[in-house]
């Protein structure tokens, strides 16, 4: 044998020994390099550790499949590729496209079937050069894990987005839809969430689609403040069980061992979620012969409470050029009624500008009757989730509200450095007991003058959390107005709000991703549909092609002398 062959036998053992001690290192230690700008395929620590609770197979249907519009095809696409990641670290993630469309004789059952489930699918209009048709799109998945199952929605709904923005808002939501899903179907409940009873709160059923979606995550009950009058250290101690308190609209007056049980719940680290009117003004009392309401402050015996956590919420209405539609009957009365659409300025849209993951890529949300809230100086965080438009302002109360009010008109004058008003603050810290230095109203041997961390979130309009109901007294969709038929992002809002709260692994925070996700302009597309093609698929094809012949010519050229 010669020397070279034996070098080159050398050689190849060589490389043989370091692919297999690669092969062998690659087999302990796990890694996927994501070279995106944006890291987009790049999961969060708190995904990963939520993938780690799959122990058992995971099956995953996703209903993304068939003849898509461009746009939901990258949907498709990027859910396929988030998908593929999480399978990536955890094999027991089994995930399959299926088109309920596609058997035309089982099409009609399979879309029963679905909406029986929950899963509603899309109709959107396809706009090829001119030519416009209909499509149905179900834009959902359904994850299985141990018998129990789960919806998770992939494309994100934003009132008056176009299919584009929906597609980018629904992408930068992905990560958090999945792995919430996957964390709601195999992590048991372990919080438990009280709705605060016996003071003339909103109920069940006009809150009923919020506690259905809390009921997913987390032991849900209601808590009567009742008990209270009669033994309220057992009342105390028993809503201490619970690790957040909602507080739905009440229009009763506290009592002072009321207001010291939620305060020592509060200084013992229970979270709170209160939602407030400090105005009386119901929308249904305007719908009479005269179309106007008298609207005055309510007093709960609260704003002591609320002053030594560090706000305050007004007896004012805030008023805003952002309105929402609303619906009036003009002209004559009777066969010949016309309806016309006007801006209600009472019921301001809200659409967030602050980069808080409970409210960062929010659409719109609809208060009705909302009322200002003031920050105090103390020792307390707070940050304002939800503010009105820059053209709004308040006016106090009592006042007379009119329907004739739609047809007043205005200038940018009268909201000059007015607008901007805060209907939303998280409130972050160790809160002071509103009982300091004062007497108690019932004797306490664990009572408490500074508090644990804690925080709380304050809606200055508690019909936010109300669902409408149909003519048949069911509710229907929270944050889905029957008047207008706009559908609002409050119930995103509110459950942002109870996830944050109670999230102790930081499965909130994944709302905080930002992807550069760049669309095809339709428009350039269209006046350039020829070329197009040519420059993706022809030019390509030709290159390729003069490649192969310029080849060729100097290979006979180089071997033919």
């Amino acid at each position: 044998m010669t020397i070279s062959k034996k070098n080159n036998i050398k050689s190849l053992l060589l490389v043989i020994s370091i692919l297999l001690v690669l092969n062998l290192i690659s087999n302990s230690y796990f890694h996927r390099f994501d070279l995106t700008k944006d890291k987009r395929y790049t999961l969060s620590p708190t995904s990963l550790t939520i993938i780690k609770q799959v122990q058992n197979p995971l099956s995953i249907k996703i209903y993304l499949q068939g003849d898509l519009p461009s746009e939901f095809k990258r949907l498709q696409s990027e859910t396929q590729d988030l998908f593929e990641e999480f399978q990536a670290y955890n094999k027991n993630i089994i995930f399959e496209f299926v088109n309920p469309l596609e058997n035309k004789d089982e099409s009609m059952d399979n879309i029963k079937e679905l909406y029986r489930k929950g899963l509603t699918p899309i109709n959107i209009t396809v706009d090829d050069r001119g030519k416009q048709s209909q499509a149905m799109v179900f834009p959902w998945a359904i994850a299985v894990y141990n018998n129990k199952e789960v919806n998770i929605p992939l494309l994100k709904n934003s009132m008056g987005a176009s299919t584009s923005q929906k597609v980018i808002g629904s992408v930068q939501h992905l990560e958090y839809s999945i792995a919430d899903a996957i964390n709601k179907i195999t992590k048991d409940k372990q919080r438990k969430v009280a709705v605060i009873k016996g003071n003339g709160e909103l109920q069940d059923v006009q809150i009923a689609k919020f506690l259905l979606q809390v009921r997913e995550s987390y032991h849900i009950g209601p808590f009567t403040l009742d008990s209270v009058a009669k033994n309220p250290v057992e009342s105390l101690e028993a809503l201490e069980k619970y690790d957040l308190a909602i507080i739905a609209k009440p229009t009763e007056t506290f009592s002072d061992a009321e207001k010291q049980v939620l305060d020592q719940f509060i200084i013992n680290g229970g979270k709170t979620i209160w939602l407030i009117d400090q105005v009386s003004v119901e929308m249904d009392s305007l719908y009479n012969d005269a179309g106007a309401t008298l609207a005055y402050p309510r007093d709960l015996n609260l704003n002591d409470l609320f002053f030594k956590y560090g706000f305050r919420i007004n007896p004012d209405l805030v008023k805003d050029e952002r309105g929402s539609p609303i619906k009036l009957a003009t002209g004559e009365q009777g066969s010949a009624t016309q309806y016309q659409e006007f801006n209600w300025k009472f019921a301001p849209q809200i659409y967030p500008n602050s980069s808080h993951p409970i409210v960062k890529n929010l659409g719109g949300i609809k208060f009705d009757f909302a009322n200002p809230i003031d920050t105090l100086k103390n020792e307390i965080k707070k940050m304002v989730l939800l503010q009105s438009s820059p053209y709004s302002k308040k006016i106090g109360c009592p006042i007379e509200v009119n329907l004739n009010s739609v047809t007043e008109e205005t200038s940018p004058n009268d909201y000059l450095n007015k607008g901007n008003i805060p209907v939303s603050v998280l409130l972050e810290g160790s809160f002071h007991s509103v009982f300091e230095n004062r007497v108690l109203a019932f004797e306490q041997k664990t009572f408490e003058v500074r508090g644990k961390e804690s925080k709380m979130i304050v809606i200055s309009d508690g019909d936010l959390i109300r669902n409408q109901l149909d003519k048949n007294f069911q509710p229907v969709e929270l944050g889905y107005d029957q008047r207008s038929g706009n559908l609002y992002d409050n119930k995103d809002f509110l459950i942002n709000c109870v996830n944050y709260l109670l999230d102790d692994n930081g499965l909130i925070n994944i709302r905080s991703k930002d992807l550069d996700l760049p669309l095809l302009d339709k428009e350039k597309v269209y006046d350039r549909y020829s070329l197009i093609p040519f420059l993706t698929i022809g030019l390509p094809i030709l290159i390729l092609l003069l490649f192969g012949i310029g080849f060729t010519f100097l290979r006979k050229r180089k071997y033919s002398r």
